[in-house]
């Protein structure tokens, strides 16, 4: 197959196809992107394997293209983990697609690039791109190396959108549930339906038990033991139950590396990995530079459905918390500590918020540490309500 027809098949949209027939639109997340268009940065789009990243360049595309902002022909999506595309750098791929088209350098085009870091050296040409000029790329990758990576090629050049598993309102939205207000007493038993299912989008569609493990196995195999060269995959998933257990709760590598019989140094590795592919999140302790670094971090899980496919449906306050957490991450929150009693979540903007699913009470000495902290704004959350309340109500921002 030439390249020509290659971008053809990628881009239907040249010929006057586009079929999105059937996809749940997630308006918030594809705001975020629409947000970015007229900036000069690379936006870099962000998250978990299948979470919809994807889904969303596309929406866009079509988007731009329907509304009349975009002459379909100056659209260009391609996936770069595509093996046809493994000996075609960016730059040249651009550059084909200008002669294509025959676009001179100053016209504009928005390029979408898919799993952009299968391309060696991809910051080196996506600052070029942006030195360029001329052209509007949104790169997409389900590594974090996007967002830490030690070259520093893109430094100034780039803007970060991660895309989340869907929250509640989007998962009612993708079921196509309407709760009436004469059946808000229903609200509570989706909400656990949620929390259950979790917000990974084709599986809250499909229901299929096999997808959800299919993910993380692809993510354990393909993410992490081939790209880091693991050869003991048994040890990534024992890790990984380890991890899901311990999910809320501070995380102490020495005691992960005496149940996985490994060195601290190889558990505090293997722990990066995980976060590195958006498995987990850590979350550090609020504080000075070394209390941050130096204390023990608290784990999440990506997912919800994920976290109960592996611990089964139990403690619903703590998958309540990983909800609210999930819900405040792009603030981030650390959390507090003090002489042995922990708040659960200080924001960025100076919010402290604790996680109590409905009749859940503080104890005493929470409830003071609560009450003295000072120079913060305070909520204590018991329901999904009171967390979308919280977001639009603005106070958070």
């Amino acid at each position: 197959m030439t390249c020509e027809e290659l971008l053809y098949r990628y881009n239907p949209w040249w010929e006057g196809e586009f079929a999105a027939e059937g996809v749940v639109e997630r308006p918030e997340a594809l705001e975020a992107l629409r947000r970015q268009l007229t900036t000069p940065q690379v936006v870099l789009v962000t998250g978990l394997r299948r979470v919809g990243k994807t889904t969303l360049l596309k929406l866009l595309a079509r988007e731009l293209i329907a509304t009349g902002k975009a002459d379909p022909r100056h659209v260009l999506y391609v996936s770069l983990d595509d093996y046809r595309l493994a000996a075609v750098t960016i730059l040249d791929l651009l550059e084909e697609y200008r002669k294509l088209h025959r676009f001179g350098h100053t016209e504009p085009v928005i390029a979408m690039l898919d799993e952009v870091a299968h391309q060696p050296d991809y910051e080196q040409q996506l600052k070029n791109l942006c030195d360029m000029g001329g052209v509007k790329v949104y790169a997409s990758s389900s590594s974090s190396s996007l967002m830490r990576s030690r070259k520093s090629h893109l430094t100034g050049r780039n803007v970060i959108v991660e895309i989340l598993p869907l929250d509640f309102q989007e998962y009612l939205r993708f079921k196509a549930i309407r709760i009436r207000k004469s059946d808000v007493h229903l609200r509570k038993r989706y909400f656990e339906d949620y929390l259950r299912t979790g917000g990974i989008p084709e599986y809250v569609l499909r229901g299929d038990i096999e997808y959800l493990k299919e993910l993380v196995d692809d993510i354990l195999h393909k993410d992490i033991a081939a790209q880091h060269g693991v050869r003991d995959t048994q040890l990534l998933k024992d890790l990984f139950l380890l991890l899901m257990e311990r999910s809320g709760k501070t995380l102490s590598i020495n005691k992960v590396a005496r149940v996985l019989s490994v060195t601290p140094d190889s558990a505090r590795r293997y722990v990066e990995m995980f976060a590195s592919t958006y498995l987990i999140h850590l979350v550090p302790r609020s504080g000075k530079t070394n209390e941050r670094i130096l204390s023990p971090k608290k784990v999440y899980a990506c997912d919800l459905g994920v976290r109960t496919l592996y611990t089964g449906f139990r403690d619903v306050g703590s998958l309540f918390e990983n909800y609210v957490y999930l819900r405040l991450r792009h603030k981030q929150p650390a959390y507090l500590y003090q002489d042995g009693t922990e708040i659960d979540f200080r924001t960025s903007d100076r919010w402290l918020v604790e996680a109590k699913y409905h009749d859940e009470e503080m104890a005493p000495k929470q409830q003071n540490l609560f009450d003295q902290t000072p120079g913060v704004r305070k909520a204590v959350v018991r329901n999904e309500k009171d967390v979308e309340e919280l977001f639009s109500g603005q106070e958070m921002d």
